[in-house]
């Protein structure tokens, strides 16, 4: 068969969805181990050695050594995650889970989130290993479990009890980036170079406890409500750091226009949500606890906010939230977690740079710092500075951000195979 490192990108994805890993953030999921088997069988089938690590019971992650293992060259770690987020099947169109191609989209709950990735990095690694093309450095290959309630139980635990696994890589390639976008009517990859902290914060009022018909002047439901409406009408500032400027500079460039960054970045259209995301700290509500009788006023009323900062804002964040809802509240860190930001520079950009113009002769390429988190934070604890790449090129007209845990969760056919063609070339240049 002819070297064609694309060909197995969407049989594999489609058998990767098929195999339900949804993470519900406890121990109420199936877990990873199905899909971390499929991964070390596909592995193993070209010659390719792996090991399934497991965290807890049904909780998989797969690692595997590659690449020319006698290299003096620094190690490359490339990553992506096997879990999923979980989807209510009677919202979408079709089964979650059935990995469909409807109208040229395969759709299915991780198409895009990110057994998209998953699937493309197994196609190009088994063409290559057939084909006797092994990159000339040292290549570690990582399908984690529990990327989606934060890695505890996949990339942060391989990190604290099995290190010696990453001994010698100093970079990483994973998720999200590299998909592009329309900006002034050209093709934009926007590549991940840093990624916002975490701060997921408990707010706690406290009141006095009576009876729902009798007048309260200190009712623990509505300090929380007055907290979170002064959260939810806060305007954090611009603050764009060094990523970001220069994904600005490349708008300015691509579209002729100026402005703040708010209206610079608003040439994005829809995928303002994410990138949008990456000049501001945010906080969002997400949850509510409080009560237990319609006339019963409780005395302690408890929201949950999802906070994100700006790399360099660690110190500062949560006391400024803690400003802003007023000393009737308490706010108290729940879950936290580093913000990252590298210098978009060197051999590795480099070579996602003629990679992508190898595929897309019209590309245009600048960095981003992401909304989210991902993997890369477990990794900086080694000292491995991480990227985001996962290649598509998509329709201009698909709101692409929204797939991300969106219902219909889809990746074009041809999105993969391009991906699939473009990371080949990455490895022969990195």
């Amino acid at each position: 068969m002819a070297y064609a490192p694309e060909s197995e990108a969407l049989e594999i994805c489609r058998d990767l969805i098929r195999i339900d890993t949804s993470n519900y953030g406890d121990d109420s999921g199936p877990g990873e181990r199905k899909a971390a088997e499929y991964v070390a069988a596909s592995l193993a089938e070209v010659g390719i050695e792996s090991q399934i690590f497991e965290s807890e019971s049904g909780r998989a992650s797969v690692v595997a050594q590659w690449g020319n293992r006698s290299s003096s060259r620094p190690g490359l770690l490339i990553h992506g995650h096997l879990d999923v987020v979980p989807a209510q099947a009677g919202d979408w169109s079709v089964d979650p889970f059935a990995a469909e191609v409807v109208d040229g989209y395969l759709f299915g709950r991780g198409a895009v989130d990110m057994k998209d990735f998953d699937a493309m990095l197994l196609s190009v690694v088994r063409a290559r290993q057939r084909a006797g093309v092994v990159p000339d450095r040292p290549i570690t290959l990582v399908f984690t479990a529990d990327e989606e309630a934060g890695g505890v139980l996949g990339a942060h635990w391989l990190v604290e009890h099995h290190p010696d696994l990453f001994e010698g890589c100093t970079e990483a390639i994973g998720e999200v980036g590299g998909f592009s976008t329309e900006v002034g009517g050209k093709r934009l990859y926007p590549i991940e170079s840093g990624e916002k902290g975490i701060a997921w914060m408990r707010l706690r009022a406290r009141g006095t406890a009576g009876h729902g018909s009798m007048r309260n002047d200190d009712n623990a439901l509505m300090h929380l409500a007055g907290g979170l409406l002064a959260l939810g009408e806060h305007e954090w500032p611009e603050e764009p750091g060094p990523s970001m400027q220069l994904l600005l500079a490349k708008v300015r460039e691509l579209t002729g226009s100026d402005g703040s960054a708010d209206e610079l970045l608003a040439h994005f259209g829809p995928a303002i949500r994410m990138i949008g995301a990456g000049i501001r700290n945010t906080t969002n509500a997400t949850m509510l606890q409080a009560g237990y009788k319609h006339n019963v006023i409780p005395g302690e009323a408890v929201a949950y906010v999802d906070g994100r900062y700006l790399p360099g804002h660690a110190d500062s964040f949560v006391p400024q939230v803690q400003k802003i809802v007023g000393s009737s509240i308490a706010v108290e860190n729940y879950i936290t977690d580093v913000a990252l930001e590298y210098p978009f520079e060197g051999d590795l950009v480099d070579a996602m740079t003629v990679a992508l113009h190898s595929q897309d002769p019209d590309a245009h390429i600048a960095p981003f710092v992401m909304s989210g988190g991902t993997d890369a934070k477990a990794w900086e604890k080694l000292g491995i500075t991480s990227f985001g790449f996962v290649p598509l090129r998509l329709p201009a007209d698909l709101d692409f951000t929204a797939l991300f845990h969106g219902v219909d969760e889809r990746v074009p056919v041809s999105s993969l195979e391009f991906g699939a063609k473009v990371f080949d070339e990455f490895l022969n240049l990195a």
